[in-house]
């Protein structure tokens, strides 16, 4: 068998089913992957939620992660973001022909490890292969469904005014993770991305409180983005503190050498919360007692005047508005 993926493997041959058969279904083995049938069928009851994504990082491998790792943590965090309990997974690779077969068990590994965490299972999937120069390497496409638990109503559009807004830990780390690894950017400590389930620390927010109104993890344009699409689709504005946003020194200072602003940096493992004012302290208690949240913080407030606008109170003592990323400074990220 060769030792790099082959056109042929996506033939829908012999070397196809190989492939398949030695590196997929080996790593996932679960009885509805093994099937094995044009359509995955799994049991489902209450409401559903639904999300698909792709990812395209380059590099395909970073400090923390991996294309793998980052497509299973993607599309749970998307499910958890609207408070469902993710279940089942598929994925569909579109695999440049010459890849190492090495990096590719490598990366399924790390599927697996990752949705083992979360509790999901991969239940159907695809793999294409493309001419050398057509997808970089690798591209991992996914969709996910979940549970909505009965009571749970967590939508963009929920925000009130007088409510708080909560980040579960430092923000930039997985941009900058990135960026370093294809620049070749030292730091004098190990920087590494953030990338990770959040689906669990969801779950125990919920435990807490029912009335955690927006979920929403910041990654590609970061928390600057993200705020502003929640004050514009609640029709409220939000008032943030600088000095109460949790930022790596590293990323700190690698945003001021290149010029960029850790507000508007990718993340893969933090979400953004507003919740009602009298439970905040009570959900960022319970979040800190999770991995994924011990650095969780109250960074701001949702206020009624200036709908759809983001204002942060800098370490100054000024006001200035915080707007969308424009533009792209860290290609493909995520």
């Amino acid at each position: 068998m060769s030792d790099k993926v082959l056109l042929a493997h996506g033939s829908g041959g012999k070397l196809a089913h190989e492939i398949i058969h030695n590196n997929f279904l080996s790593a996932l083995d679960n009885p509805i992957l093994n099937q094995l049938d044009d359509s995955a069928i799994i049991n489902a009851e209450g409401k559903l939620a639904f999300t698909t994504d792709s990812y395209v990082v380059q590099p395909i491998f970073f400090p923390g992660g991996d294309i793998g790792k980052l497509a299973i943590c993607g599309t749970v965090n998307d499910l958890a973001m609207v408070g469902a309990k993710p279940l089942y997974l598929s994925l569909a690779f579109i695999i440049e022909e010459g890849l190492p077969i090495k990096d590719l068990r490598k990366i399924i590994a790390s599927i697996k490890e990752t949705a083992d965490e979360a509790g999901v299972i991969i239940v159907t999937g695809d793999t294409k292969v493309v001419n050398r120069g057509s997808a970089d390497r690798l591209f991992i496409n996914t969709a996910g469904i979940g549970i909505i638990p009965p009571g749970v109503n967590i939508s963009g559009h929920n925000a009130q005014p007088g409510d708080a807004v909560i980040i579960n830990g430092t923000i930039g780390d997985h941009g900058i993770a990135v960026l370093s690894q294809r620049e070749g950017l030292g730091f004098t400590t190990k920087l590494e991305s953030d990338c990770s389930p959040l689906n669990g620390l969801v779950a125990e927010m919920l435990e807490v409180s029912n009335a955690i109104r927006c979920l929403r993890d910041p990654t590609r344009g970061g928390l600057a983005s993200t705020l502003n699409e929640l004050a514009e689709q609640s029709g409220v504005s939000i008032r943030i503190e600088e000095d109460k946003i949790p930022v790596r020194e590293e990323v700190g200072s690698a945003c001021e050498m290149l010029g960029l602003d850790p507000l508007h940096v990718a993340n893969e493992g933090k979400l953004v919360a507003i919740v009602d004012a009298e439970d905040a302290e009570a959900i960022v208690a319970r979040m800190q007692k999770n991995q994924y949240g011990r650095d969780a913080a109250i960074i701001g407030e949702v206020q009624e005047e200036h709908p759809g606008r983001v204002v942060m109170k800098t370490r100054l003592g000024t006001s200035r508005i915080v707007d969308m990323l424009v533009g792209e400074p860290l290609p493909r990220i995520c």
